[in-house]
């Protein structure tokens, strides 16, 4: 069946594929339910989207202290994205070897199938959104037919 090779290749149950959109399902994730994470360094991350099962996005407030390097992300799985918007301060942004400078207001999309890195570049703290799409390596491999 067409359907069951098409399931098997994005790594995903066939009755995900072929189920019926749930037209009034909402999810609220209230603030007092968001996930917030003091990492070390002094920086904080906050989840602002609700999980739903299958979909692979996030919506993150970040706040990093003054001279705070947030460290290096691996690579995700080819076909992910982010997109960044600082809200305040100085972001320094570096995808593979090279950098870039985001003030207030300003914001980049890269493809995050690269190591990327996020520090702040300024004298004062620097809040920053991502917004990120993350595809998840397949756990089976597709059949082959012949």
């Amino acid at each position: 069946m067409v359907l069951a090779r098409i399931a098997d290749g994005l790594g995903v149950p066939l009755a995900e594929v072929v189920a019926q959109p749930d037209g009034g399902r909402v999810i609220v994730r209230r603030a007092a339910g968001q996930d917030t994470v003091d990492e070390p360094g002094g920086w904080r991350r906050t989840i602002l989207t609700p999980v739903v099962p299958g979909v692979n996005f996030e919506w993150i407030r970040t706040t990093l202290p003054p001279a705070c390097d947030a460290g290096r992300f691996p690579a995700y799985a080819p076909g992910s994205h982010e997109y960044i918007v600082v809200e305040s301060g100085t972001l320094r942004l570096t995808i593979a070897d090279a950098s870039v400078d985001l003030n207030a207001g300003d914001s980049a999309y890269f493809a995050a199938d690269v190591t990327h890195a996020y520090a702040n570049a300024g004298s004062g703290p620097c809040t920053y959104y991502v917004a990120a799409l993350i595809m998840r390596p397949r756990t089976t491999q597709p059949r082959i037919r012949s």
